[in-house]
């Protein structure tokens, strides 16, 4: 006799697999587990694609370096050491191949030098940004920032993290970030802005 809660084996195995944390998931893959790999990949991948997306500014680039992430987490499990989350460090290996990519497409600039050179000449973005824009817009806008600003704002607003966690996967001091994150909003305001004022003429 079957009741109500009994589960096909498939389900089981899922509903154990949310049990488990992304770091024990990471032991497992360290002592050579493939099957910790898939669920660590399940969980994540959709996260590291769509900021992989953003940096790169291409799908196809997107997909072949998520699957390089996970190949290279596969290959350097035993190597995180538990000093940050699992998925800032993920997401650190991505921006690393993002960068690699990016340079010998001999893209825009990633320095601070770009940073500062943005005119500030516009009204609070996150006063823009609490307004009703749409995704469409916004990632519109977001395209036209450089790539320094527009994976600053990636991690910050699309995945969450802290000034210090954007730090750590940028690899510059909180201080930088901040920078960073200022003007980003100017100009992704300004942006958003000129939106607005094209939509009404």
């Amino acid at each position: 006799m079957q009741t109500g809660l009994s589960q096909r084996p498939g389900e089981v195995a899922s509903a154990v697999a949310h049990l488990e944390t992304d770091e024990q998931l990471l032991g497992q893959i360290a002592a050579g587990d493939r099957h910790a790999l898939e669920l660590l990949y399940r969980r994540h991948h959709v996260r590291v694609y769509r900021f992989l997306v953003r940096l790169t500014d291409n799908a196809a680039s997107a997909e072949d370096l998520t699957s390089d992430v996970f190949l290279e987490i596969w290959k350097d499990a035993e190597r995180f050491q538990g000093r940050s989350r699992v998925s800032t460090w993920m997401l650190g290996i991505a921006r690393h191949k993002a960068i690699s990519v990016l340079r010998r497409r001999r893209a825009e600039p990633l320095d601070d030098a770009t940073a500062e050179s943005i005119a500030d000449n516009s009204a609070s973005a996150e006063a823009m940004l609490q307004e009703q824009e749409t995704v469409t817009v916004l990632r519109q806008c977001l395209t036209q920032l450089s790539a320094a600003h527009r994976e600053i704002v990636d991690l910050v607003y699309y995945h969450g993290k802290s000034i210090a966690e954007v730090a750590e996967i940028v690899g510059v001091p909180e201080a930088t970030v901040k920078t960073r994150m200022f003007y980003a909003r100017k100009r992704l305001a300004a942006l958003l802005a000129a939106h607005r004022f094209d939509a009404a003429a």
